[in-house]
């Protein structure tokens, strides 16, 4: 018969609920005892007092780094939520008063997004919440879920096909690409139009960000034609660069396009085909929207003015 453990809740001392999310997020002592603003040994305490009252490991050493048990990660999800819930109950009755908080909130965006975003929105963060604290992930190809069911992170700003029914979605921008090559290129003569030949006679940068094909090469293949990719970088600033200082081209976003033809020698021209302008939403779950933290720093996402 296997052993099953059983406590009393009135004997639990409910403040160790927060040391276990932050260990189950960080798997180290000392990051989790800085991000607590507590002392190492404070913690430390707090997990043996954990392991005592859960009956079990929760975190385990492995080689340099702790590792969950099977246990701590059926119990990471619901603490979470849980904490979160309060958070928002506590939060709720009080407002949000953005001078005086201290909130740290977490996004994951492109660098792309972050380049578009994040200078004006931080402009505006100084004058109106400058002790709230923003902490940037990079954003993979797909919507990071789970990350958000677990609040491992606040909200995702980006371009997501498909979003399942339990987030909310804002529109924030509507984008389109451009082509952007090194001003006096050898291939393209001063005023000279970048028609679908020279386009294809180019060496080209895909800042592929994970895909495994883009919006171009998809409307490529679908006419049965390729392009010669000389180079991969998940990266829009050091494809860009490289543009700038040989003789292939880049594909990007216009406005990211239009950034970095002031900032560096780039001829920004448009592609010789018609392509969809593709959407950049914010998405977090739709239960945080009675989080008003969360709430306030959508609004000044979306109320930020266009490049």
């Amino acid at each position: 018969m296997p052993y099953i453990f059983s406590m009393n809740i009135s004997n639990f001392d409910l403040n160790l609920l927060r040391v276990f999310d932050m260990l189950l997020r960080e798997q180290n002592v000392s990051r989790a005892a800085e991000r607590l603003a507590l002392t190492q040994p404070t913690v430390s305490n707090a997990l043996a007092r954990l392991r005592d009252q859960l009956g079990d490991p929760l975190l385990v050493r492995v080689g340099r780094r702790m590792r969950p048990t099977p246990r701590a990660l059926a119990l990471e999800g619901p603490i979470r939520a849980a904490l979160q819930q309060i958070e928002q109950t506590l939060g709720t009755g009080d407002g949000f008063e953005p001078q005086r908080s201290h909130r740290q909130l977490r996004i994951a965006l492109t660098d792309f997004v972050e380049q578009l975003c994040m200078p004006p929105l931080l402009a505006r963060l100084e004058l109106l919440a400058p002790n709230v604290r923003i902490d940037v992930v990079h954003l993979a190809p797909n919507l990071p879920a789970e990350a958000l069911d677990r609040g491992d992170l606040d909200l995702v700003l980006g371009r997501f096909d498909e979003v399942p029914a339990r987030f909310t979605r804002h529109p924030w921008r509507r984008e389109t690409l451009q082509i952007a090559l090194r001003q006096q290129h050898p291939h393209l003569a001063p005023g000279q139009a970048l028609d679908l030949d020279a386009f294809l006679g180019l060496r080209h940068i895909w800042v592929h960000g994970g895909q495994t094909r883009g919006m171009v090469d998809q409307w490529l293949a679908e006419q049965g034609l390729t392009r010669q990719i000389a180079y991969t970088t998940p990266n829009y600033l050091q494809a860009a660069h490289l543009a700038a200082a040989t003789d292939m081209c880049v594909v990007l976003p216009r406005q990211l396009a239009q950034q970095f033809a002031h900032l560096l020698p780039l001829a920004v021209h448009e592609l010789p085909f018609a392509l969809e302008p593709f959407e950049l939403e914010v998405v977090h779950l739709s239960h945080r929207q009675h989080d008003p933290a969360l709430a306030w720093l959508v609004e000044q996402i979306l109320t930020l003015p266009p490049a």
